[in-house]
């Protein structure tokens, strides 16, 4: 990717720099939509509150003068038009839905920080060359409807928009109907939109910057993922009766697959991954001898031999559980999700301009998925992480510090900028 030089000569923009209480009282704004007694946010997809928090983006975006259009599964694009409107968009964006006790940054920031751009390039009477789009995606948490990314998902082919919107929740509600009940069933472009850059401001939901004192997180990539279920199968029996030898135990399987998993994951440092995070225990009686235990297993790594290496370790765990036990585990693979590595260009554009305002910046590798993750198929793509207080997120007590959510909102201007190019100032000819 080449950068766009900057297309205004009379122009220095190295000491623009956003209003960090405006992006502050925006996200304490959106935040008393779907606030909970805790401190958090429990704002789901499509549900009327995430209509509610929609209209309020919609609205900031219109008071900017910007063109908002709604694509068939609700990714709602703002676009500030460039003087060069003929060029690919430079967008910035996240997602504005929630976990059922989310927080008020996670996802939100990325979207108001894209907005704050906006407001500041208004108030300074800039034109970018390049237009500039931010964009709220569809359902990014996946806690309502599934799959997880769903909007970014759609947008960069990763599956159909009709598979999308066929997906039905606990109620039985299909995403169609539920973007037609908020009033955000939009249509899909005659044009693909086309996109130079993305970039996406987020916390980092987890405790490496702060535990570094580091302001900036320059995303290198995010992990690679493998998700599993696993089938258990042994006998129940009295728990008196039965010698322990005699036992088919299914639960004890279990618990050695679990030592086994965070083995894996040691044996792989530093960004090997390994999570037993959801187990059924059959029939969960006090003095029965477990039959039957179903888990779920999720394996992450920074590349994919790594992450095969894995999932063959994995493969192994559990042959070795069936051994002479006589127990059979099944193992299905139901998740992957490729090793994304962001473009080093746009992330040197995040660490110099880190460098160049004075904020300390390290790399780091996102352990989670963002949408960031699909747009990196589709179009050069860099991420922005910002501290979390204690490392936490998903959760209503996620907390994240105004100096810290300004500073990454600024070198996400600056890297637009540079990208974008300035093509005016209010008064000049376009």
């Amino acid at each position: 990717m080449t950068a766009i030089a900057n297309g205004h000569s009379g122009l220095d923009v190295s000491g623009l720099r956003i209003d960090g209480g405006r992006l502050w009282d925006s996200l304490m704004r959106l935040a008393r939509i779907g606030a909970t007694d805790k401190g958090g946010v429990c704002r789901l997809a499509l549900t009327d509150l995430d209509g509610q928090g929609r209209d309020l983006v919609r609205e900031w975006a219109l008071e900017l003068g910007c063109e908002v259009r709604v694509d068939a599964i609700g990714n709602l694009f703002m676009r500030r038009a460039g003087t060069r409107d003929d060029l690919p968009a430079v967008m910035a964006g996240s997602h504005i839905d929630t976990q059922p006790t989310g927080g008020k940054f996670d996802g939100n920031y990325g979207v108001l920080a894209g907005i704050e751009v906006l407001r500041t390039l208004r108030d300074h009477g800039i034109r970018t060359e390049a237009p500039v789009e931010v964009v709220a995606w569809t359902n990014e948490e996946g806690s309502r409807f599934v799959p997880v990314m769903m909007g970014s998902g759609v947008f960069a082919g990763a599956f159909t928009l009709e598979h999308a919107l066929a997906q039905r929740d606990r109620e039985g509600v299909s995403v169609a109907e539920a973007l037609a009940r908020i009033g955000y069933a939009g249509h899909q472009p005659d044009d693909p939109v086309r996109v130079r850059a993305y970039f996406e401001a987020h916390i980092e939901q987890g405790p490496v910057l702060e535990a570094h004192d580091t302001v900036i997180g320059a995303v290198q990539g995010a992990l690679g993922q493998r998700w599993y279920d696993v089938t258990i199968q042994g006998q129940e029996a009295h728990a008196g009766p039965t010698p322990m030898e005699m036992r088919r135990d299914a639960l004890l399987a279990a618990a050695r697959l679990i030592e086994s998993v965070n083995a894996i994951a040691l044996r792989h440092a530093p960004h090997g991954r390994g999570t037993v995070g959801w187990i059924d225990n059959f029939p969960n009686s006090r003095n029965v001898i477990p039959g039957r235990v179903r888990l779920t297993v999720d394996l992450r790594a920074a590349d994919d031999p790594v992450l095969d290496a894995m999932d063959r370790a994995l493969a192994q765990a559990c042959s070795a559980l069936e051994d002479g036990g006589g127990l059979s585990v099944s193992l299905e693979p139901v998740v992957y999700f490729p090793p994304q590595a962001f473009d080093p260009e746009l992330v040197g554009l995040v660490d110099e301009f880190a460098g160049r305002l004075s904020y300390s910046v390290m790399p780091v590798v996102s352990g989670a998925g963002h949408d960031a993750v699909y747009l990196a198929r589709v179009a050069p793509t860099a991420m922005i992480f910002v501290p979390c207080k204690d490392g936490i997120s998903h959760n209503e007590v996620e907390d994240a510090r105004p100096d810290h959510l300004e500073a990454g909102c600024n070198v996400l201007l600056q890297a637009m900028l540079r990208v974008a190019g300035v093509g005016a100032i209010e008064g000049d000819a376009a």
